[in-house]
């Protein structure tokens, strides 16, 4: 079934055409929250937003492959577009200049229906004025993205990732309730973490990364960026062709993927701390820059 789950998303995929011209940058996971201490996404808040001005001030498209917003753990957007809403300002310039694409994955899976894409994130009440605002006009969010790469045989799909694992895309209702009503709880208490969840559970991840390179070999090696399991990957070309954009929610770090100049590169953003005692927010290339033909130009391999 998830190999058939896959296929659909491909079939079904939203297409863009991408050039040497092209400047992308791919993040997924943030799950931005409420702001508590339950919020994973607070910790490295500053430094998404430092790296997203980066991107904005350099004519970068912004592409968010899946749990941007957590509608998990927080039923009330409200609080979470008032706790980040310097990001969602941000994240709206980029939809002005039609240059943000968004993907949902299975914690902002209800996306998946224009008319509450609309509800939710069509407008936002602003309390000076005490008047509703427009907030994303027409935004529409997408399972899968598929890059059309000029000058190259084969194309990029773009996926959440949830599409590989069952439990939280078939079942992604179940799961949702047992976040919030029995796993959210256990956590705050006990400190007991999701076993259903790639992210937490390693044997879950290594299954979604199996399933999903399984995809890609019985489909002439079709080269995947994905998210949800957090865990950063970039193969190398003669390898099979998944990449993982990582998570915005790792400890002070944030990963992500980068196209420019039709190469492609894994990086890295993070705090520092100078011999002054002062802050500062660093990116690192952690794998690449690689051609995209190495991975698009190649033929099957067994």
């Amino acid at each position: 079934m998830v190999q058939q789950i896959l296929a659909n998303s491909y079939k079904k995929a939203k297409q863009i055409t991408i050039d040497k011209k092209s400047k992308l940058i791919f993040f997924s996971d943030c799950h931005r929250g409420d702001n508590s201490y339950a919020d994973d996404f607070s910790q490295n808040k500053q430094v998404y937003l430092h790296a997203l001005t980066n991107y904005y001030n350099n004519g970068f498209t912004y592409f968010e492959l899946g749990d941007g917003d957590e509608l998990w753990e927080n039923r009330d957007f409200a609080t979470i577009f008032n706790a980040h809403k310097p990001i969602y300002d941000l994240l709206k310039k980029f939809h002005e200049e039609k240059k943000l694409h968004m993907i949902y994955g299975n914690h902002d899976m209800v996306y998946r229906k224009p008319k509450i894409v609309k509800k939710i994130l069509g407008s936002y009440f602003d309390v000076i004025s005490g008047t509703n605002k427009s907030l994303f006009s027409e935004l529409t969010f997408h399972e899968s993205i598929i890059l059309n790469v000029e000058g190259m045989k084969k194309n990029i799909l773009l996926i959440h990732g949830h599409q590989a694992d069952f439990f939280n895309y078939v079942l992604w209702k179940l799961s949702r309730f047992l976040v919030r009503f029995f796993w959210q709880p256990l956590q705050k208490v006990f400190g007991i973490k999701d076993p259903t969840s790639p992210a937490k559970n390693y044997k879950e991840l290594i299954k979604v990364e199996r399933r999903i390179k399984k995809w890609i070999l019985n489909n002439n090696n079709q080269m995947v960026i994905a998210g949800h399991t957090h865990r950063p990957r970039f193969p190398e070309p003669h390898e099979v062709p998944y990449f993982n954009d990582g998570s915005c929610v790792h400890p002070r770090a944030i990963t992500g993927i980068e196209i420019e100049q039709l190469k492609i590169s894994l990086i890295k953003w993070h705090t520092i701390t100078n011999a002054d005692g002062t802050f500062q927010v660093k990116k690192v290339v952690l794998e690449g820059p690689v051609e995209l033909s190495s991975y698009l130009n190649e033929e099957k391999r067994h």
